[in-house]
């Protein structure tokens, strides 16, 4: 059977698939991004977890070009569309590998950030093509009045695909250091916000009785327009949340328009990343004793944050200390847990980090890694740094799991990390942070905390006590630097 004949056998009017064997395939993908799910929900099998999803979108997309393949007015195969496809899958293909290859795991961030703005904007991109020829879509009658089933399809896709491409290139201008991490509050916002949210909610639902093209577009503008007002005024230390929350947008964007193609891949695909963000946006917030509307409503670094670091800093006593210093410490001590943060991906300093827990586990000492849920700018952010790095899974251990072994560790190593271990959201009610769940360091017998300088606080514009305790020893610098210096020390080459 020739190519022509297998297209179709599998495809019928509009190209939509009638073979049940598309169905099978698609069900087999469908399997294949759940098991890549479970498999990327650890370190240790995140690689099979890959390898999952990858080989689950290859026979998304072989099915997806066999069963809508494109076709003329007589039926016959229009194999220079078909080419076009196949070139623009190659370029995209391209450009992919050399992303992988050339990008450091410190930007994983914003790349995250970026790939789901391109989701979102191919959300856009499907249904202003839907709307703009329903009946190559299959989603209109004679007369091109689009189905009103379709119209609310198509009002949800590009709505929620608007504010994901909107809001995800805020978000990385914002982790690239291109746009400050400190929220930007307008004033009147959440009215603002509010009256633009309704808008958009009414035009929708006017959309199904009335497809005039200002409806539509005045939909896409205004849902462009809400992403970006929604992204402004949270500050650094929600991004965590911010982009679970847009992997979220994004899959609820995709299963809208695969409704729209009638495309099953795609439903079961975007059902899944939907479901998944939801989830990871609401453990991101209970990491945080925060609920999800208020950090969409203004995040870290608020006006109560605004309000508590508009003053003075307050000049406390602290104690200096050296590489040498904390490499004698560390090599006297039984227990050094070590907590990363954000400091240690800006300096790149995870190599380092493993060689000096290395070293320490030579002089006998036993190490441990505790990661906040929230430590650095997207989930997981420390562990795939700690992963690149080859610490030991079975070194690596979360909050709830390690949090009580402070109080008997000799040192707490705090590379790069501060709301995170501020006893603040214990103690000052005050406090932007109050409620949010901490790492005890301040519970060690000595604390040895990394940070660049004095001067500076966390994204929530907090100052930390543990600064000042008088088991703790700043040891001010680049922290790979320091990590460095401190595995020369020792190994006895630092002297």
């Amino acid at each position: 059977m020739d190519m022509q004949a297998i297209l179709s056998a599998a495809t019928g009017e509009h190209g939509l698939a009638v073979n049940p064997w598309a169905a099978v395939a698609y069900l087999v993908s469908g399997v294949l991004f759940i098991l890549a799910l479970r498999g990327l929900s650890s370190p240790a099998t995140a690689q099979s977890g890959n390898r999952f999803g990858m080989a689950g979108m290859l026979i998304a997309v072989v099915t997806t070009l066999l069963t809508h393949a494109p076709v003329d007015a007589a039926g016959v195969l229009d194999s220079v569309s078909l080419i076009e496809i196949l070139v623009a899958i190659g370029i995209g293909a391209v450009i992919g590998i050399v992303m992988a290859r050339r990008i450091a795991m410190t930007a994983m961030p914003q790349l995250v950030a970026a790939f789901h703005s391109l989701v979102g904007l191919a959300a856009v991109a499907v249904a202003a093509a839907a709307y703009l020829n329903p009946l190559a879509f299959g989603i209109a009658d004679a007369a091109g009045q689009i189905h009103v089933v379709s119209r609310v399809e198509m009002g949800l896709g590009i709505a929620i695909g608007a504010i994901t491409f909107s809001g995800s290139v805020i978000a990385f201008l914002k982790l690239n250091g291109n746009m400050s991490g400190s929220p930007i509050m307008l004033p009147g916002r959440h009215v603002i916000n509010l009256g633009t949210l309704a808008a958009i909610v009414g035009l929708t639902a006017y959309f199904t009785q009335d497809q005039s093209p200002w409806v539509f577009w005045t939909i896409t503008g205004l849902s462009f327009a809400i992403g970006f007002l929604l992204i402004i005024p949270i500050g650094g230390a929600d991004m965590p949340v911010v982009v679970s929350m847009l992997n979220s947008y994004s899959g609820w964007a995709a299963a809208a328009m695969g409704f729209t193609l009638g495309n099953t891949a795609m439903i079961i695909t975007g059902a899944l990343v939907g479901s998944s963000g939801a989830i990871l946006s609401y453990i991101m917030c209970r990491a945080m004793n925060r609920s999800f509307i208020s950090v969409i409503a203004g995040g870290f670094g608020g006006d109560d944050a605004a309000a508590s670091s508009g003053g003075s800093k307050e000049q406390r006593p602290w104690k200096p200390g050296s590489a040498e210093d904390a490499a004698f410490l560390m090599s006297q001590a039984e227990n050094v847990i070590i907590v990363p943060g954000y400091g240690m991906a800006v300096a790149q300093a995870q190599h380092a980090l493993r060689e000096m827990g290395d070293q320490l586990k030579k002089e006998g000492v036993n190490v441990k890694y505790a990661i906040h849920p929230v430590a650095g700018r997207m989930p997981g952010h420390m562990n795939v740094l700690l992963a690149e790095a080859n610490v030991p899974y079975d070194e690596v251990f979360e909050l709830e799991d390690i949090n009580g072994e402070f109080a008997q560790c000799d040192v707490a190593f705090v590379i790069g990390a501060n709301d995170v271990t501020n006893p603040a959201a214990k103690t000052d009610k005050s406090s932007p942070i109050y409620g949010m769940p901490i790492l005890d360091v301040a519970n060690a017998k000595t604390v040895l905390f990394v940070k660049r300088s004095m001067g500076g606080v966390g994204y929530a514009g907090v100052d930390n006590d543990v600064f000042y305790m008088d088991q703790t020893m700043m040891l001010l610098g680049d922290a790979k630097k320091m990590a460095d210096d401190i595995v020369k020390a020792l190994s006895g080459t630092g002297h």
